[in-house]
């Protein structure tokens, strides 16, 4: 697993395929795994790289605070380090936040696709983003943290789950740093969407508990080049409803990509 380091701190990425880079940016506390529906899915027609954010995985874990132009900084190194000339950033809550503001601070974004994310943190529910995280093995405390990510029937599917709090053992933040993520999160305003000049595809659950899908719909209207798609399910959309999700991922990134790189 590569790893490149900003201001000290040492960051892992994984990447896999070829063509145009998709970067991968993810929620507060939650590991790569999150994105485990949809990486090998877009290896091959594109570059698919995951990287570990500050204070999660194999990343270093700096004491906070941890503000969101940090980790697009972070995200920047972490693409100059892959050598990806221009890149589809994809975001999921915190990880859509570091999206709009890579797009507004660095040249590398192509595209925005943007799950569960709002453009300001006062309109994130706090008490419902911290009950997404759990520390421990307590394997029922991990479960239950899930009930704000997907639906009681993707929860019923009892081998799944127990593969995802495995993964979660492994790859989330600590209580620490999953504060100094959060925080991040909640603190953040986005600033003149109407400057942000890049396609993007905003997708949102229609049941997410954390960021209401009232909020996604503004955020799909106010940016300039923005479209809005509502999917069935809650914070992790993206993960249990996969097919539906990746097929329309995978057509507007290829709507965006260069010609040399196009798959039609």
């Amino acid at each position: 697993m590569p790893a490149t380091t900003r201001d000290g701190v040492e960051l892992h990425y994984e990447r896999a395929g070829a063509g145009e880079t998709v970067v991968f940016v993810g929620e507060a506390g939650y590991g790569a795994w999150q994105w485990g529906w949809q990486y090998d899915r877009v290896a091959g027609p594109f570059e698919a790289l995951v990287w570990d954010l500050r204070g999660t995985g194999r990343s270093d874990a700096p004491p906070g605070p941890y503000s969101v132009d940090s980790m697009a900084a972070d995200l920047e190194a972490v693409l100059a380090a892959a050598e990806a000339r221009r890149a589809h950033v994809v975001g999921v809550g915190l990880g859509g936040m570091i999206a709009l503001r890579y797009a507004r601070e660095f040249g590398r974004a192509a595209t925005l696709s943007l799950f569960g994310t709002a453009a300001d943190g006062d309109r994130v529910d706090e008490t419902a983003l911290r009950d997404l995280h759990a520390t421990g093995d307590d394997p029922e405390r991990l479960r239950g943290s899930l009930s704000g990510a997907f639906s009681t029937a993707f929860l019923d599917r009892s081998d799944t789950v127990e593969q995802v709090c495995a993964w979660r053992r492994a790859e989330d933040a600590g209580a620490e740093t999953f504060r100094a993520q959060a925080a991040a999160a909640l603190g953040f305003a986005a600033g003149p969407l109407y400057e942000l000049d890049v396609p993007a595809l905003v997708c949102h659950g229609i049941e997410d508990p954390v960021v209401p899908v009232s909020v996604g719909r503004a955020l799909g209207r106010d940016l300039p080049h923005g479209s809005f798609e509502a999917v069935e399910g809650r914070h992790l959309c993206f993960a249990e409803h996969a097919r539906a999700v990746n097929d329309r991922l995978l057509y507007f990134l290829g709507e965006h990509a260069e010609p040399s790189w196009s798959q039609g």
